[in-house]
C-alpha cells in the first residue's frame, strides 16, 4: 500500500494479511475501544471481522499504531443505510493515543478505500462517532441522518463516493 512519513517514527499502512497482523489489528481496537473508551468487548469483535478486509498501520519496528476494517458484499449491504452492494462499511477503525495528530488515521481510512476500489465498489459509508465528523469530513465524507448511539457513544452515518 503506502509508506508514509510521520513523526516520531515512519510506519507503513497494508492489509492484514497473516494471522500476526490480524491480531496486531485486535490488539489495537482493545486498547483503544474496550480499555480506553470503554466498549463492552463482547460487542468490540464480531462475527464480520473473519470476512472483513482489515488494515494495519505498523511503525519501522514492528509496534501497530492503527487498524480498521472493510466490510464488503452481504455484510456491508446490511451496515449501509441503503442495502446497495456496491457500497462498502469502514469501520473499527482506531488509531493508539501515542500515534494520533500524525496521519496515521487518514492513511487508514485511504488504504480501505484503495480496498474498496479493488473490489469495484463505489462508495464508502462509515458510522462516526460525532467527534470525529471534522475527521471525515475532511477526508470527503458526508453526514447523513440522524444522530445514532452505538455501544453507548453518539454517532452519525457518512458516505464518501469512490
Amino acid at each position: 500500500m503506502s509508506t508514509p512519513s510521520a513523526s516520531p517514527a515512519a510506519y507503513e499502512v497494508r492489509v492484514a494479511e497473516d494471522p500476526a497482523d490480524r491480531e496486531a489489528c485486535f490488539a489495537v481496537r482493545k486498547d483503544v475501544f474496550v480499555a480506553e473508551q470503554k466498549v463492552p468487548e463482547d460487542i468490540e469483535y464480531d462475527a464480520y471481522d473473519a470476512d472483513a478486509v482489515h488494515v494495519l498501520a505498523v511503525r519501522q519496528d514492528g509496534v501497530p499504531l492503527g487498524t480498521g476494517r472493510l466490510l464488503h458484499g452481504e455484510a456491508a449491504a446490511e451496515r449501509n443505510g441503503d442495502g446497495d452492494p456496491a457500497v462498502g462499511s469502514l469501520g473499527r477503525l482506531a488509531v493508539t493515543a501515542a500515534a494520533r495528530g500524525h496521519g496515521v488515521g487518514a492513511a487508514l481510512v485511504r488504504a480501505v478505500e484503495e480496498a474498496a476500489r479493488a473490489r469495484g465498489l463505489t462508495a464508502v459509508d462509515l458510522h462516526a462517532q460525532t467527534h470525529a465528523l471534522g475527521f471525515y469530513e475532511r477526508l470527503g465524507y458526508q453526514a447523513y441522518g440522524p444522530e445514532f448511539p452505538d455501544a453507548g457513544i453518539p454517532h452519525r452515518a457518512m458516505r464518501r463516493r469512490l
